[in-house]
C-alpha cells in the first residue's frame, strides 16, 4: 500500500488506455467532438430558457419569443441525437478494447505452464478473463471522457454563474468545493471490497464448474450434501462481499445528495433576498437553479463514475496479478536441431510436484532416433510426467533432458513443441466440424491432406461412415468414444508430421472392431518416429522396441518386451497389473 500502489494504478490505467484506446484514436476523436459538442449545448439551453423567461416577464413580441423557443427547441433535440451517437460509439469502443483485454488474457493463460493451471481452476479463470474484463468495460467506454468532460461542464457552470451574478455564483462555487472535497476524501473506500467481491465471485464459478463437470461421480458417492454445504459456504461468502462493496459504494452519493440540498436551499434563499432588491431578475436566478441541479446531476455522475472507476480498479489489479503472472517454463534462445527423426535422452532426471513426495528419483534412459519406448508400471510411479517433462509443461527439479543431443531448456516452445507430436487419454473435441477438430481450426491445411492422413492411418472405413464427411459435426457430447476419440487425435498428430511421438494409449476397454483400428493406427503413427508411449495393453507393449518398468519414480526394469514378458520375472508382474489399469 502506501504511496506506491496508486502509483501503480495510474500506471495500470495509462498502460490499459495507451495499448487498448490507442489503435482507435479515430473513433476516441469522433466521441471527444460529441462529448465537447454535448457539454455546450448543455450549458446552453439553460441560458437559452432564462433569456426566453426574462424576455416574457418583460413583455417581448410573440414573435422574438417563438424565434427564441424554436431555438430551444432545436438545441434540445440537438443534444438529444448528439447523446445517442455518442453512446453508440462509446460502446462500440468499449466493445473493441475488452475483447482486445480478454484476447491477449486468454492468450496469455494458453501460454503460462501447467504448474499454474493446477493451482487455478478452469471457473476461476474464466471470471477472470471474462467477468473482471467486463467491469472494465465503462472504464474504456466513458470513464475518461466523462471525468474530463463533466470537469470541463463543471467548470463553464461555474463560469456561466459567475457571469449572471458573482453573489450566486460563489454560493455555488462554495458548495461545489465541498462537495468535491467530500467526494476526494472518500474516493478509494470501496476499492477493497470491490476486490474482495470479485475474487468472491471467482471462487463460486470455480465452484459450479468444478462440481458441475463431476456430477455423475456425486451422486453415485452420495456427496451431494457435501457439495451443497460448500456451495452454502460460498454463497454466504459472495453475499458478504457484495454487501461491503455496496455499502461503501453509496458514500460518495450520500454525501453528494446532502451537499445539493443543502446547495440548492441557499441559491433560493440568496436569489430571493436579491430579487427583492431589483439585483438579480428571475430568469437569472432560475438559470443558477437550472445550474444548481445541472451541477448536482453532473457532480451525481461524476461520483458514479468513480463508484465504478474503483469497481474496474479492483478488477484492474486482479487482471494485472494475472498477466503479471510469468511461467516457470521460461523461453530457451532456439539451439538448432538436427532434422528427421530425434534421438530423446533423460539424464538422471528428479521432479516433484509439490514438498510432499518426489515423483522421479535421479531416472536415466534413452533412446535411439526412430526408436519406441514403452512405460509401464502401476499409477503414480511417473509415466504421464515423464511426457510432461519431455514436451516442457514442467522443467525438471534435476539433471537434464534432451533430444537430438540438446537440452530441451535450450530450445523455444515453439521449436520444442512442432518436433513433437502428444497423444493424451482425455481427447479434447471442440464443437465444430470433424475437419476444424482435426486441423485444429488451421484453414492452411488443405482437405486432400486431411484426407490422406485419415487413410494412412487405415481409417478410411470409419471416416466414410461419417454422414457429412469432414462437414461433420462433433463434440464431446455427441457419441464419440474413447478410442474414436484417440483414431481423431492419431490423425491431428500425423498432419503435424512430427518427429517424436508421446502416446499415453486409452485404458479403457474397446470394442473389437475399434481396438483393431487403434492398433493399426499406432503402427502407422509410430513408424520411423522416436516414441515414447504409456503402455496399458500387452498387445501394445509387445510391438514396441524397449519397455521402461517404473516404480514410485525409478526405473526397475529396462530392457526388450520378449525380455520381459516371460513368466516368472518381475516384469511380467508390472505389465499384468497394469494391463488391468
Amino acid at each position: 500500500m502506501g504511496t506506491t500502489e496508486p502509483r501503480f494504478v495510474l500506471r495500470q490505467q495509462a498502460t490499459l488506455l495507451r495499448t487498448y484506446l490507442g489503435p482507435q484514436w479515430r473513433k476516441v476523436g469522433v466521441l471527444v467532438v460529441l462529448l465537447l459538442a454535448n457539454i455546450v449545448l448543455e450549458l446552453l439551453v439553460p441560458l437559452w430558457l432564462a433569456r426566453f423567461i426574462d424576455q416574457a416577464l418583460a413583455g417581448a413580441q410573440l414573435a422574438v419569443l417563438q424565434v427564441t423557443a424554436l431555438v430551444f427547441l432545436a438545441m434540445a433535440l440537438g443534444r438529444q441525437v448528439i447523446v445517442g451517437a455518442a453512446g453508440y460509439v462509446s460502446e462500440d469502443v468499449s466493445w473493441v478494447a475488452t475483447n482486445g483485454v480478454r484476447a491477449d488474457l486468454a492468450a496469455h493463460c494458453l501460454d503460462l505452464d501447467m504448474s499454474f493451471h493446477k493451482s487455478h481452476r478452469p471457473g476461476e479463470l474464466i471470471e477472470r478473463v471474462d467477468g473482471d474484463v467486463t467491469a472494465l468495460a465503462t472504464f474504456f467506454s466513458s470513464f475518461v471522457f466523462e471525468v474530463i468532460g463533466r470537469s470541463l461542464l463543471i467548470f463553464g457552470i461555474l463560469t456561466l454563474a459567475f457571469l449572471a451574478d458573482f453573489r450566486l455564483g460563489l454560493v455555488l462555487a462554495s458548495f461545489a468545493v465541498i462537495g468535491a472535497i467530500a467526494l476526494r476524501r472518500i474516493q478509494g473506500v470501496a476499492v477493497p471490497q470491490f476486490k474482495t467481491l470479485r475474487q468472491a465471485r471467482a471462487d463460486l464459478s470455480g465452484f459450479f464448474e468444478e462440481q458441475l463437470s463431476v456430477t455423475e461421480d456425486l451422486r453415485a458417492s452420495g456427496a451431494r450434501p457435501y457439495a451443497m454445504s460448500m456451495l452454502a459456504g460460498l454463497l454466504k461468502q459472495y453475499r458478504v462481499a457484495n454487501r461491503k462493496a455496496s455499502v461503501s459504494s453509496r458514500y460518495s452519493s450520500s454525501v453528494l445528495e446532502v451537499t445539493v440540498s443543502m446547495a440548492s436551499a441557499a441559491v433560493i434563499a440568496v436569489g430571493g433576498v436579491l430579487l427583492e432588491r431589483d439585483a438579480v431578475t428571475v430568469g437569472v436566478i432560475y438559470l443558477v437553479y437550472t445550474y444548481t441541479n445541472l451541477l448536482s446531476m453532473t457532480l451525481f455522475r461524476v461520483t458514479r463514475q468513480l463508484d465504478q472507476f474503483q469497481a474496474a480498479t479492483a478488477s484492474m489489479q486482479r487482471i494485472a496479478e494475472l498477466y503479471f503472472t510469468r511461467s516457470a517454463v521460461t523461453e530457451g534462445s532456439g539451439s538448432p536441431l538436427p532434422t528427421g527423426a530425434l534421438s530423446v535422452e533423460f539424464a538422471d532426471v528428479s521432479f516433484r510436484y509439490g514438498p510432499d513426495r518426489q515423483t522421479l528419483r535421479n531416472l536415466s534412459f534413452d533412446i535411439a532416433p526412430g526408436e519406441s519406448l514403452g512405460l509401464v508400471g502401476r499409477t503414480g510411479s511417473g509415466k504421464t510426467t515423464i511426457g510432461r517433462l519431455l514436451f516442457r509443461g514442467y522443467d525438471v527439479g534435476g539433471g537434464a533432458v534432451r533430444i537430438g543431443g540438446v537440452d530441451v531448456r535450450q530450445l523455444t516452445l515453439a521449436q520444442l513443441r512442432s518436433r513433437i507430436g502428444v497423444v493424451t487419454q482425455d481427447v479434447q473435441l471442440f464443437r465444430a466440424s470433424l475437419r476444424d477438430n482435426l486441423t485444429l481450426f488451421d484453414a492452411g491445411i488443405p482437405d486432400h491432406r486431411i484426407e490422406a492422413a485419415i487413410d494412412s492411418l487405415g481409417l478410411s472405413g470409419w471416416y466414410l461412415s461419417q454422414p457429412a464427411g469432414l462437414d461433420t459435426p462433433i463434440d464431446n457430447d455427441r457419441g464419440v468414444s474413447a478410442g474414436e476419440a484417440q483414431l481423431l487425435a492419431f490423425t491431428r498428430v500425423l498432419l503435424r508430421e512430427p518427429d517424436i511421438v508421446i502416446l499415453d494409449e486409452a485404458s479403457s476397454r474397446l470394442d473389437p472392431a475399434t481396438e483393431r483400428l487403434v492398433e493399426r493406427a499406432v503402427s502407422r503413427l509410430l513408424e520411423g518416429r522416436t516414441s515414447l508411449v504409456i503402455a496399458h495393453r500387452l498387445a501394445t507393449v509387445t510391438r514396441l522396441d524397449r519397455v521402461l518398468v517404473l516404480q514410485d519414480g525409478e526405473a526397475v526394469r529396462h530392457g526388450r518386451p520378449d525380455e520381459l514378458v516371460r513368466p516368472g520375472t518381475d516384469g511380467l508382474l508390472a505389465l499384468s497389473a497394469e494391463r488391468g489399469a
